[in-house]
């Protein structure tokens, strides 16, 4: 397998999870969606959505990052993603895709040509349909607007979404033929430190490289995790929780939230228990709700890479018409 099969699923396990995002009711997800087993739109209302008490108030033409979004915020009952449809991806994944298309383009990775360009989309009216912005944009774009260099306007954040494109990373990366450990993860802490400056974050985009990098040599994911033994990853407790529902590992046991270092975990405990079946793993991951988009990357990419893609994801994947797949 290849980084570009981690990619794809990255992408796969968002647009899967997209609908059913931020649910922690999850009475109210099954009878939302059902028993679902293939891409969906999103339903309105969304019962669990707290859209209507986060604000963002743009002040100048480098902060308006939500454009003709912003009227929905505020509002009880939107859903984070309401203007997508089945198969497309949440904004964290679109920009994966445009990175991806970026270091091909430019034949490199350097971080302050990319900040760039992540201003220059971001900033762009009709770029994105997504109705939800992280914190971290939002912070970020608040620091450009107050004069700070791009390269300075990364926050403190522990949220999973900033590991969302580590595997478009490695994937751009690989297609110019760098594959070597040391620039891997040279590139991987200047793109997350670049947004998400918390250690915890930090230390949970090394650990995903590091597994990433080890399924491309074995393909195998129980070895590898119990080759690599990694900082704050349980491994003993992912074992015994495997024989448990997911819905009471991830939603009683660990949170379903989306804060590093236990949403990694989270994560982690589907790509073990279901390592050997790809659509099993990215649909259960999403079907225990919470941030199932952001641990769906990391589910999505780790199967990608042990048991390839069932061709009914790769039919449905929107983003796919925009992303130049000939490179695949």
């Amino acid at each position: 397998m290849s980084f570009q099969n981690a990619f794809l699923g990255s992408l796969i396990g968002d647009a899967v999870s997209m609908p059913v995002h931020w649910y922690y009711d999850t009475h109210a997800l099954d009878k939302d969606y059902g028993n679902f087993d293939h891409y969906m739109s999103p339903t309105s209302p969304h019962p669990d959505s707290i859209l209507w008490r986060s604000e963002y108030q743009s002040t100048g033409e480098k902060d308006n990052i939500l454009h003709d979004q912003s009227k929905y915020w505020g509002i009880k009952g939107i859903h984070y993603h309401q203007l997508l449809k089945a198969g497309e991806n949440t904004l964290n994944l679109k920009l994966a895709c445009e990175l991806y298309r970026f270091i091909i383009k430019q034949g490199e990775f350097k971080i302050n040509n990319w900040l760039q360009r992540y201003a220059e989309v971001m900033l762009t009216p009709g770029w994105n349909n997504d109705t939800y912005a992280e914190e971290y944009h939002r912070a970020f774009f608040t620091n450009y607007q107050r004069g700070k260099k791009l390269s300075s306007c990364g926050i403190n954040d522990i949220h999973i979404g900033g590991l969302s494109c580590i595997p478009a990373l490695l994937a751009g990366l690989e297609a110019l033929d760098i594959t070597d450990d040391k620039s891997i993860f040279n590139a991987v802490h200047e793109l997350v430190y670049s947004t998400h400056r918390s250690p915890k974050t930090l230390n949970s985009a090394l650990n995903f490289s590091k597994i990433l990098i080890e399924l491309n040599k074995r393909a195998e994911i129980r070895n590898t995790l119990t080759s690599l033994r990694l900082s704050d990853i349980p491994l003993k407790k992912i074992k015994l929780w495997e024989s448990l529902p997911d819905r009471k590992v991830v939603g009683s046991i660990l949170s379903p939230a989306c804060y590093l270092p236990e949403s990694f975990t989270a994560a982690l405990f589907f790509a073990w228990k279901y390592s050997d079946d790809f659509s099993l793993a990215v649909l259960s991951n999403a079907k225990v709700g919470g941030d199932n988009c952001h641990r769906g990357v990391i589910v999505g990419s780790m199967l990608a890479m042990q048991t390839g893609i069932p061709p009914k994801w790769m039919e449905e994947l929107k983003c796919l018409n925009d992303l130049g797949c000939e490179v695949f």
